[in-house]
């Protein structure tokens, strides 16, 4: 009989450790200074701040190692994920983008001259990326949504449309969009390009949400794009779409359970010093049980998300159905635990002095993003069914 069993190998627990210290030894006490909204660190120091991470090898995990990233495995990623937000930024901005922000891992599926051009120096100097996928016309089945559409012309496309919730877009060096070149609702007929700056015909709107980093919406009115910043082949685009969609779901859902311990954390040290009625809250049956309860459901999630990194690691299973399972899980059990740490808060909970009340709002918007929750469960169910 076999007497192995799997743990964290001393690597990782290092990763682990070293996130956790540089982020209260550095990236905490420099946002703690901000307003309770901020989404962005004074540029000289977060600068400092980057240098420092660099120098430690946390920057751009999801990168590739050989172009300057720290090439973190899925794993790797999850756990550097869960630690980096845990600060009050840490759900739209982990670590408050003190480790970079990796470009989008569709770009090293295209050319060497695009590698070169957008991947590497989005590393090298931090260039800042969107990626344009949801529209108007709805976000969770880009395979029959998208209305943008690209026709070639020569030796550039000419695209048109708009692309919807689009976060990180105001300012950013470049991005990916996707269009369709074929037939309405075919899978086949989408395809990804490259969009270099802010081309003439391209416009930005703010969209105001409930977190403080708006996302925008972006209109495409006869943007040319040269067919060299086409990403892939013709029809291509909803297979690099779902390659980012599926590996990008693990790091999101880890980040999820690093915001919720982090709250559970809170209400645990809350609860052994607040009495009330001449007993303290951790006496008390009912906060016993919402603390047990908050643990064990972020002990499943947790594990479900490193099962789903597993898979993708070792390349075995279906990582779909593995994300899937990750994100709704992770997502759904932060959005419960936040709350119980509100509730066992009470009026502090949600006063500003505290970061729960923007993790509860930023949070709740992670129940949607990446798709909703019931695209999730029409996955699962689809693969346990057999049904398309």
């Amino acid at each position: 009989m076999s007497t192995d069993s799997w743990e964290l190998s001393e690597e990782l627990r290092q990763i682990q450790d070293t996130v956790n210290r540089f982020m209260n030894a550095e990236v905490k006490p420099a946002e703690d200074k901000l307003p309770h909204d901020a989404y962005e660190l004074p540029a000289n120091v977060l600068g400092n701040l980057q240098a420092k991470a660099r120098e430690i090898g946390l920057w751009c995990v999801r990168s590739p190692e050989e172009y300057g990233g720290a090439g973190l495995n899925q794993l790797g990623q999850a756990i550097v994920a869960e630690e980096a937000a845990k600060c009050r930024m840490g759900a739209y901005v982990p670590a408050c983008g003190v480790f970079g922000a990796d470009p989008p891992n569709a770009i090293w599926l295209g050319s060497q001259d695009q590698i070169e051009r957008y991947g590497v120096p989005g590393i090298k100097q931090g260039k800042k990326v969107y990626f344009a996928i949801s529209e108007a016309s709805g976000g969770a089945d880009p395979a029959r949504s998208i209305r943008a559409r690209a026709v070639r012309k020569g030796d550039k496309y000419i695209l048109n449309g708009s692309k919807m919730w689009i976060t990180g877009a105001e300012g950013a060096d470049w991005g990916i969009v996707f269009a369709r070149t074929g037939e309405q609702g075919d899978r086949g007929g989408i395809t990804a390009f490259i969009v270099n700056g802010s081309p003439a015909g391209m416009s930005l709107q703010k969209i105001p949400v409930i977190r403080s980093y708006a996302p925008y919406e972006i209109t495409f009115k006869d943007v040319e794009i040269p067919v060299e910043d086409r990403l892939g082949e013709e029809g291509q685009g909803f297979a690099i779409c779902e390659k980012w969609l599926i590996e990008g779901r693990i790091p999101y859902a880890a980040g999820t359970i690093g915001i919720a311990q982090a709250a559970l954390e809170i209400a645990i040290d809350w609860a052994k010093e607040r009495e009330t009625f001449r007993t303290r809250l951790a006496d008390k049956q009912a906060i016993q049980w919402m603390i047990a309860d908050s643990d064990i459901e972020l002990r499943a999630a947790r594990l479900l998300t490193w099962q789903a990194a597993w898979i993708a690691d070792l390349g075995r299973g279906d990582l779909k159905v593995a994300s899937s399972i990750a994100k709704l899980t992770a997502t759904e059990t932060a959005g419960r635990v936040v709350d119980r740490a509100i509730q066992i808060l009470g009026g502090l909970g949600v006063s500003q002095e505290m970061p729960l009340e923007r993790w509860y709002r930023e949070l709740r918007i992670k129940r949607i993003g990446e798709g909703p929750s019931e695209v999730h469960r029409m996955v699962l169910a689809r693969h346990l069914l057999g049904t398309r």
